[in-house]
């Protein structure tokens, strides 16, 4: 560290980030002060430094060697790695600067007299951590399930029962179905959608709540979806809707031959079903069809897959529920807490996966709510923005993660629906044509479609469709003129009739 930041950081004084301390602390004072930083987003400690500022220097023989040794070795867990310097200032004094990075094994506590204290630091001062703070702590770093805790008040006859055959019978099409109220608890433990608590009945767990109950606020207030539409830019006091949705998180599905079909909708869809509504509008053009076309505001596809992330991976431990709050220019999606076990917003871009609530997010995989593979955002909502050119932000912070998706213009709602289209024509014209020749009828009819709309058009991965590019370049049928944004598609003569 240069002196000169050094200095920048002692004139700020202390914060959430920097505290000064002398060096003569106690071991477990300091334990504390660093324990509370790497339970936030970590920082510095500046020793030789007192808290009006002044530099008195250290005077610790061996101080590096005593933090690491006596203060983190005995006192601080888990372990915690701090980087050590040791800066020399225009007068001889020293100034030792630890610096905390943010911690991955969170709730990092104080040991001292047989006794563990987590601390957490509100501003420059670090203060033991309360319950909920310590439930949110280890929540964050993926220790505590808090999918797997028990809710008190719920018991077996609090679930829907219906639901959960269908999930067995159906869905994960189990060959050994529970016949009775013992055997259907032993496998829901199993499961992890009951839990023994200090009852004599085992409990529903957050999980089974949220999936598998048909009303389950009244007994977890924030497993539901709160909806919001403004006629504005920002939140006004009176609102186009405003209401709360109270459903399992998944429907109920009849199977058969032909596939699943929705009988009863969950969270899910009975969001959209609301939604619908205020973020769409009827098409100007008939298109030969008694009723007009509704044309989506936003990509349906990345909608859907940003409320399903924002439910499957909520924090539980936070008592406010998934907000969807649409504007004149915007939509806003936010779910409760900070993102799990040291994930940033580049990772989750770039498709890295860390899923805080494993047993919701395998059984909406189940269902096929959730992708096989994980990585939904990187496949399915940035292609679905960025075909479009519709803009969108980020935003994690400690207590929420939000994301914020512009309103498309004219232009992208007609090229929507252009492709809506072009798909119907296909589906007329060719019947159960094969991929090849349904990418031959699109390019013909839009010839600057893209991959990602080909791929939403005739319901087959990007991946595939690349594949069948290839292929009918190759044979001739399919050539490229121009890039990827301003080129277009050209139909050989030996592709005009697949």
């Amino acid at each position: 560290m240069l002196k000169s930041e050094l200095m920048e950081l002692i004139t700020n004084g202390e914060n959430s980030g920097v505290e000064f301390k002398q060096d003569d602390i106690r071991p477990e004072q300091l334990a504390k002060e660093i324990a509370a930083l790497a339970n936030l987003k970590g920082g510095r400690v500046l020793l030789g430094v007192d808290d009006e500022k002044n530099i008195v220097g250290i005077t610790r023989a061996n101080l590096s060697e005593w933090v690491a040794d006596t203060v983190l070795g005995r006192y601080v867990h888990p372990v915690i790695l701090p980087y050590y310097e040791e800066v020399v200032m225009d007068d001889g004094k020293k100034i030792a600067v630890v610096t905390i990075g943010p911690g991955i094994s969170k709730p990092y506590v104080v040991r001292e007299h047989d006794r563990e204290t987590a601390y957490i630091r509100i501003g420059s001062i670090s203060r033991p951590a309360t319950r909920e703070q310590l439930l949110t702590l280890g929540s964050s770093s993926g220790i505590v399930h808090s999918e797997a805790m028990p809710v008190y008040g719920t018991s077996f006859e609090s679930l829907d029962m219906a639901r959960l055959e269908n999930y067995m019978r159906d869905i994960i099409q189990d060959p050994q179905i529970p016949q009775n109220k013992p055997e259907w608890m032993e496998r829901l433990k199993a499961l992890g959608f009951m839990t023994d608590g200090i009852t004599e009945e085992p409990l529903c767990t957050v999980a089974g709540v949220v999936l598998f109950v048909a009303k389950p606020r009244q007994f977890l207030r924030q497993s539901g979806v709160r909806l919001m539409v403004f006629d504005a830019m920002d939140k006004i006091y009176q609102a186009k809707l405003d209401k709360m949705i109270d459903a399992p998180l998944v429907g109920r599905f009849s199977a058969d031959k032909s596939g699943k079909h929705l009988i009863d909708s969950g969270l899910i869809e009975k969001t959209f079903d609301m939604l619908e509504p205020f973020i769409t509008e009827e098409s100007n053009e008939l298109n030969g069809r008694p009723n007009r076309d509704r044309v989506w505001f936003y990509p349906f596809e990345a909608l859907r897959e940003l409320l399903i992330n924002a439910l499957a991976h909520r924090d539980w431990t936070r008592l406010s529920d998934v907000e969807i709050t649409g504007y004149l220019d915007r939509i806003e999606i936010t779910s409760p807490g900070a993102l799990p076990n040291s994930m940033t917003v580049e990772k989750v871009l770039a498709g890295q996966r860390s899923a805080r609530n494993h047993i919701i997010v395998d059984t909406l995989r189940d269902y096929g709510y959730v992708d096989a593979r994980g990585m939904g955002v990187r496949v399915k909502v940035i292609p679905a923005l960025t075909a479009r050119e519709v803009k969108y932000t980020y935003e994690a912070t400690e207590d929420y993660v939000k994301v914020v998706i512009d309103k498309m213009s004219v232009k992208d709602q007609k090229c929507l629906e252009n492709v809506k289209n072009v798909g119907e024509k296909i589906d007329k014209r060719r019947g159960s044509a094969k991929t090849s020749g349904k990418i031959l009828e699109a390019c013909r009819e839009r010839e600057t479609i893209t991959i990602p709309e080909l791929a939403a058009l005739i319901g087959r991965s990007e991946r595939s469709i690349e594949r069948n590019i290839q292929k009918l370049r190759r044979d001739g049928l399919l050539k490229r003129t121009g890039g990827r944004r301003g080129g277009h598609w050209e139909v050989g003569a030996s592709g005009a009739n697949p």
